[in-house]
């Protein structure tokens, strides 16, 4: 129960990687408000959490509103007294295509989302953050937040962003006990990968050194730690949950 007596706020939180960490948090003793914007998904995964005993709501969140970042704050210190840990996971991958091809559109609709997105999180959760005396923040990056990747530019600008954020905002606020870390998941098994081939699958399990693909509890056991006092020295860092990915 390392995370006992806490109050977190998690983006993207209606399935896969942000979900787990939800579920996660909860379990080490958490009480967390999941944002998202599926909202059917993001009601039923707060419902189960609470049917299994833990302590969940859920909030409707557009990441690229300024305003819905202070609303969710504001409603994450309501129903819990206060706000420990904030991670801004919410994303999405883009449109696949060169560079080249990119319209104006199709580059600010991922930055947007991966990286203004997380700005305007960080932006909304510092004050609560520095209004409890610290807490911790995690920024989900992305194993292409290191490395480049052919026909995903926006992505991966954004989430090198991220890193550079996560970096800047630890240097910022580190005197008033806030930690701020980024997370880089490898390739992991989530609904989007389910609509892959199996030849693909399989492809991409190979670029890991442990010839798989993660699963989301893996990533959220890192995240989890990262936002426990046993990571009370770590701040500023980019921790890949990879599978060896990087080490190619």
């Amino acid at each position: 129960m390392e995370l006992q007596g806490k109050a977190a706020l998690v983006t993207g939180a209606a399935m896969g990687i942000g979900r787990a960490i939800a579920e996660r948090m909860v379990a080490e003793g958490a009480q967390v408000l999941l944002c998202d914007v599926v909202d059917d998904l993001g009601e039923q995964a707060a419902s189960e959490i609470r049917g299994a005993g833990g302590h969940a709501a859920y909030l409707h969140l557009d990441v690229t509103n300024p305003q819905a970042h202070a609303i969710a704050v504001a409603h994450a210190e309501a129903l819990f007294g206060w706000l420990d840990i904030a991670v801004n996971n919410a994303g999405i991958s883009g449109e696949f295509r060169k560079t080249a091809e990119h319209t104006p559109e199709t580059w600010r609709q991922v930055i947007d989302i991966n990286l203004s997105g997380v700005f305007l999180g960080v932006r909304a959760q510092i004050p609560a953050l520095l209004r409890r005396g610290g807490g911790s923040i995690v920024n989900i990056s992305s194993i292409l937040g290191q490395v480049g990747h052919p026909d995903l530019a926006p992505y991966v600008a954004a989430k090198h962003g991220v890193v550079g954020l996560t970096r800047t905002v630890a240097l910022e606020y580190g005197r008033q006990r806030v930690r701020c870390n980024a997370v880089g998941p490898g390739f992991i098994w989530t609904r989007l990968i389910d609509n892959v081939p199996e030849e693909g699958r399989r492809g991409l399990a190979e670029l890991h050194a442990l010839d798989r693909l993660g699963e989301a509890r893996e990533v959220a056991e890192l995240v989890s730690f990262l936002a426990s006092d046993r990571a009370s020295f770590l701040t500023g860092n980019y921790y890949a949950a990879d599978g060896g990915y990087l080490s190619r």
